[in-house]
C-alpha cells in the first residue's frame, strides 16, 4: 500500500524536482484534472488543467542556458484548510556557462487532495527568471506587442 503524501511533501517533492531537473517526474504530483496559474505571468498564460499540459509544460528543451539550481529558504504556511499550504522559497543557483549567481523568489498556494494537486497558484519574479534563460529581450517584446494589441 503506498503512502499518501502531505500537502507539504508534495510541495518539497515539486520543488526538489524542479530544481534537480526531474522534469517527467513532476506532472504525477498532479491530479488528472487540475488547475494551476501563475498570476504574475506578464503574457497572462492560460491555466494548465490536465496533466497532460503540464507533461508539456515540464517538458526540458536545448533552449537557453544550463541552470545549475536548489530550493533555499523554504517555509512552508499551513492553514486552517488541511488541503491548503502557502510555501515561501527561493531556488538560488548559476547559470552554468557564465557562473552568473541568481535568485528566484517564489510563493506557491497550493490545494493537495489524496497526495496530488489540485490546485495551484504559482508566484514567480517572472522577469528574474526570463533573464537568468537568456529570454529577457525575447519576454520585453512579448509584452510589448500583446500591450500594442490591447491598446
Amino acid at each position: 500500500m503506498t503512502q499518501v503524501l502531505s500537502p507539504r511533501e508534495v510541495f518539497l517533492a515539486l520543488v526538489n524536482g524542479v530544481a534537480e531537473g526531474r522534469w517527467s517526474e513532476l506532472p504525477d504530483l498532479y491530479a488528472e484534472q487540475t488547475h494551476v496559474v501563475h498570476p504574475f505571468d506578464p503574457l497572462r498564460a492560460a491555466a494548465l488543467r490536465t496533466r497532460d499540459e503540464l507533461r508539456e509544460h515540464f517538458r526540458p528543451t536545448d533552449a537557453g542556458p544550463r541552470l545549475q539550481r536548489r530550493a533555499a529558504n523554504i517555509t512552508i504556511h499551513e492553514t486552517s484548510d488541511p488541503e491548503v499550504i502557502v510555501a515561501e522559497f527561493e531556488y538560488q543557483g548559476t547559470v552554468a556557462e557564465t557562473e552568473e549567481p541568481f535568485v528566484l523568489p517564489g510563493i506557491f498556494v497550493l490545494r493537495v487532495r489524496d497526495g496530488e494537486i489540485i490546485s495551484s497558484r504559482d508566484y514567480f519574479d517572472h522577469v528574474t527568471a526570463a533573464r537568468v534563460r537568456g529570454q529577457l529581450d525575447t519576454l520585453v517584446a512579448a509584452v510589448q506587442a500583446s500591450s500594442a494589441t490591447s491598446a
